[in-house]
């Protein structure tokens, strides 16, 4: 395989290739180390069309890597499958401050493309905690949200239109203009397809000019019902909060808030005015808690992207320990039960469970678990960490909640993915088949191969 790849030009190496996923962290420290898979790093898109008709000739499965900052397993890919390592295409192509609009390439580190864009006084205003590490392929792939989510929207409200090199080795190029009524925006089945439709070579990105001025404060409630009905109220009332996140009792504590209180950071933006404005309506809906002034968003803002990759693997070192985090959504009729179900299923089965909720919509907001435990070995261990995600998917569905707001499927959540789409898991099958008939793509996209 190699001799033949180098022939079509492409860099190889061979190494083991996986993500973030805690349960595959898990079971290397037991000693299941992954094998090394050929990995291909291409220089220009020829290069990685070329590699898509030879895998159709050949057979051969193509996994597209980004950043590898995913945690749910849906980068895996195993010896006689090919990795490749999009980290080369790197460059911002275009930005456009007349347009508004940037063209990056899907290697880009989320981080860099925001730095590129800050020096011209503009914000992609997408910022996952992964942001540092995590590519703009993979935000696409993994239909990303950030933590500006309120006021910027996800991943998918960004993407005006994708290059993608399509399995049978061609080319589908961005589509022009803000908005197209030419048919359905097609380039959208890209967002959260996690590598199985194609390869995303480069993005068409909306972006936005630098709020002149951010108001940030911190707010405790004495319950998270009271706290919910501000976040929801804030959410239905028109404003557009550039961070508004609710943290239960239990990870108020981690955020320095005596027990008991639950933690709101909020903060608005904009020129000067407006943001003030903003800030004044959004703290009387506030009034049912207690207001702690800027120091609360002060400290949020320094410690955004602590959830670091080492980080991750630290906290799984010890033998017998599990960590994970779990991001569902809800309306916000069933958010508490939601809340109260999953909570309850995590503390059951791992002795430490969080929930903050952010990205609020009018209609809902995302719930984001994170729950940590240990056991008396390896096995138990595993055991135990995968009761807590059966347990809290199943209370999600049965309530009408999604399985995941952000984070994708992958393995972590294959079992479900068809029960949550339905009707519509046979649609993306249809769809899948027909781009990708020789199944080459990705095996642990969005529920895998049929």
């Amino acid at each position: 395989m190699r001799k033949q790849l180098e022939r079509l030009g492409l860099a190889v190496s061979e190494r083991p290739v996986r993500d973030l996923w805690p349960a595959g962290l898990m079971r290397v420290r037991a000693g299941a180390a992954p094998a090394p898979v050929t990995v291909v790093r291409p220089a220009t898109y020829e290069q990685v069309c070329e590699l898509l008709r030879w895998a159709n000739r050949t057979g051969t499965v193509v996994v597209p890597v980004g950043g590898g900052s995913g945690v749910v397993g849906a980068i895996a890919p195993e010896p006689g499958q090919v990795a490749l390592d999009l980290g080369g295409l790197d460059r911002v192509l275009a930005i456009d401050e007349e347009d508004l609009i940037v063209h990056a390439q899907a290697g880009v580190l989320g981080l860099d493309l925001e730095r590129a864009l800050n020096e011209r006084g503009l914000s992609l205003g997408h910022h996952p905690s992964s942001l540092p590490v995590a590519t703009v392929g993979g935000l696409v792939a993994t239909r990303s949200s950030g933590q500006e989510s309120s006021r910027n929207g996800s991943i998918e409200d960004l993407l005006l239109g994708v290059t993608v090199a399509l399995p049978d080795g061609s080319l589908a190029l961005p589509r022009p203009g803000p908005r197209s009524a030419v048919g359905p925006a097609l380039h959208q089945l890209l967002a959260g397809s996690e590598g199985g439709l194609g390869v995303v070579l480069d993005a068409v990105l909306r972006v936005h000019r630098r709020p002149a001025a951010t108001v940030g404060r911190g707010w405790t409630f004495p319950d998270v019902g009271s706290g919910l009905s501000a976040v929801r109220a804030i959410a239905q009332s028109g404003l557009r909060p550039l961070v508004m996140r609710l943290y239960d009792p239990e990870d108020s504590l981690f955020q320095g808030i005596e027990a008991g209180g639950c933690l709101l950071v909020l903060a608005t933006a904009g020129e000067p005015e407006v943001a003030d404005a903003e800030a004044r309506v959004a703290a009387g809906l506030c009034a049912a808690g207690a207001d702690l002034g800027p120091a609360p968003w002060e400290r949020w803002l320094r410690h955004r992207y602590d959830l670091s990759a080492d980080r991750l693997r630290d906290l799984l070192e010890p033998p017998g320990a599990f960590v994970d985090t779990i991001e569902v959504a809800a309306t916000w009729s069933r958010l508490p039960a939601v809340y109260a179900d999953v909570k309850a299923a995590l503390s059951a089965g791992s002795g430490l469970a969080l929930c903050h909720f952010s990205h609020a919509y009018p209609q809902g907001c995302c719930a984001y678990f994170t729950f940590a435990g240990s056991a008396p070995d390896e096995a138990a261990a595993q055991a135990a960490h995968e009761a807590c995600w059966s347990a809290a998917m199943n209370a999600c569905l049965a309530h009408g909640a999604t399985i995941s707001h952000h984070h994708g499927v992958g393995q972590a959540r294959a079992a479900w993915a068809r029960s949550e789409l339905g009707g519509w898991w046979p649609v993306w099958e249809a769809v899948r088949r027909a781009l990708d008939p020789a199944g080459i793509m990705n095996p642990n996209a969005v529920g895998g191969h049929p």
